[in-house]
């Protein structure tokens, strides 16, 4: 081979970071191709290159048999020792077959080979370079799009950034420089595929990792991470040793550090919380910038119910419930939020719920029955029936022994005339049939007032509407003569 060829290898090797011995590997397999194009042989061939004069030997092997069956891979003892007479049978002998020069079919068939075997040995390289950075953070520039995909040029490949790894924030600008996270690395017959994306969560802790030498050198770690992609993020981090402050350190001098990475996330906002052991104070710490009352946890359900002041409720939930969400995958715990003012009226709901258990437990309390089970008690009458009880309580009747005429009971003929309509009592309306106990409308008023106001003497009597009249009062002369008689 020329100088020029064996420098222009080197360059390309440099160029393309293959190393000197892949180099050499694709040449010596081109020559043999082209040997074998060139002679048609069907042996065993290899090359041996010089690198330092440029001289490339061919060799072809034969095996030293006693007799000799295949030409082309065989050859006899004899032979064999002309060339080396220290050679015994069943030993290979390579010998060289080195061309005065190749044909131009050959030589075209050498090209392809060298060209083919430079782009595996690449993508070999760009595979193994990538396929050990899964989950580290590369910058890139903005390459094109294709519909929604964007292409971002990483330099020896192009990246792809599909749709659902994007973040609403960015705007993608053709030539835009831009930090990405390598997801996966999948192997192609091309160029082999890398996916970047901008949302991962793993992409804020890598921009931490950068940006701030405390998390570098693991004097302070990260904890856990729990972002919104282009709406908020949230990191919990802790220091080992006492003397450093791991919010301090995040945040930075008047917040340098926290907001280079801010600005690389487009103006993405960053809460930065101190991790702890407790996990009340740790919830409560997630929960920022809100301030809470108390939390209360329960390891069996692992949820956490937080008390907030009624001016810190919203703030504490947030908006579309966005801060106590990421809080919740932030710490890993169910979180209830209650305002101050609900947590009291829960009290004391409960409370009255364990007390009037507790009376029943006791017998303190009989529960009420209820309406349509209701008897009512003979000592509450109720309509008619009352007043008539009333009446009945106010005035006992006497009894035959001892009864006194009453002033208002007639006599004489009113008496005979009372004890005719007591027996015979008036037709009532249609359909009722009075009680002779239950007198009804002005009956009942008559009989109420007449219970209140005493019969007036006889001097002063008027002729009461029950007493008869006219031929009603003849028939009771005439009934009373007869009876006298």
């Amino acid at each position: 081979m020329q100088a020029d060829f064996v420098q222009a290898l080197r360059d390309l090797g440099r160029e393309k970071d293959i190393p000197l011995n892949v180099l050499s590997e694709i040449i010596e397999a081109a020559l043999v191709s082209a040997y074998k194009k060139h002679f048609g042989a069907a042996s065993e061939i290899h090359v041996d290159i010089d690198w330092n004069s440029g001289a490339a030997t061919v060799f072809i092997r034969k095996r030293v048999v006693e007799h000799v069956e295949n030409p082309h891979a065989e050859m006899s003892v004899a032979d064999a020792r002309r060339l080396d007479p220290t050679v015994e049978e069943g030993e290979s002998l390579d010998i060289e077959v080195s061309p005065a020069e190749f044909g131009r079919i050959a030589a075209q068939t050498a090209k392809q080979v060298v060209a083919q075997r430079i782009r595996e040995a690449e993508r070999e390289i760009i595979y193994e370079e990538f396929s050990n950075r899964d989950g580290d953070v590369v910058t890139g520039v903005v390459q094109r799009r294709e519909g929604r995909t964007v292409l971002v040029d990483l330099g020896k490949v192009e990246a792809v950034l599909p749709a659902s790894e994007q973040s609403h924030l960015d705007s993608y600008r053709f030539g835009e420089r831009l930090k990405v996270y390598i997801l996966e690395v999948k192997r192609t017959t091309k160029t082999p595929r890398v996916l970047v994306s901008r949302s991962h969560p793993g992409l804020l802790r890598r921009l931490f990792d950068l940006e701030v030498p405390e998390v570098h050198d693991g004097v302070v770690e990260m904890k856990a991470q729990a972002r919104e992609a282009g709406a908020r993020s949230k990191i919990a981090v802790h220091s080992r040793q006492e003397n450093v402050d791991p919010v301090g350190a995040c945040v930075g001098h008047r917040g340098s550090r926290v907001q280079a990475v801010v600005d690389e996330l487009r103006g993405e906002k960053v809460d930065i919380v101190r991790w702890s052991d407790d996990p009340a104070r740790y919830v409560a710490s997630a929960l920022s910038p809100a301030k809470v009352s108390k939390v209360v946890i329960d390891e069996k359900t692992r949820s956490a119910t937080v008390i907030a002041p009624d001016n810190q409720l919203s703030l504490a939930i947030g908006r579309e419930g966005q801060n106590v969400r990421l809080a919740a995958r932030l710490t890993g715990w169910r979180i209830d939020i209650r305002s101050e003012a609900q947590a009291a009226e829960q009290v004391a709901a409960e409370q009255a719920a364990a007390a009037a258990a507790l009376a029943r437990e006791q017998g303190e309390v009989e529960p009420a029955p209820a309406e349509e089970d209701a008897v009512p008690s003979p000592r509450e009458p109720e309509g008619e029936a009352a007043i008539v009880g009333e009446r009945e309580a106010v005035e006992p009747a006497p009894t035959e022994e001892d009864a006194v005429p009453s002033p208002c009971e007639p006599e004489g003929e009113a008496a005979i005339v009372g004890e005719r309509e007591a027996v015979e009592p008036a037709p009532a309306e249609e359909g009722a049939v009075p009680s002779p106990r239950e007198p009804e409308g002005e009956a009942a008023i008559v009989g109420e007032r007449e219970a209140v106001e005493p019969a007036p003497a006889e001097e002063d009597a008027v002729p009461s509407p029950r007493e008869p009249e006219g031929e009603a009062a003849n028939a009771g002369d005439a009934s009373l003569s007869a009876s006298e008689s």
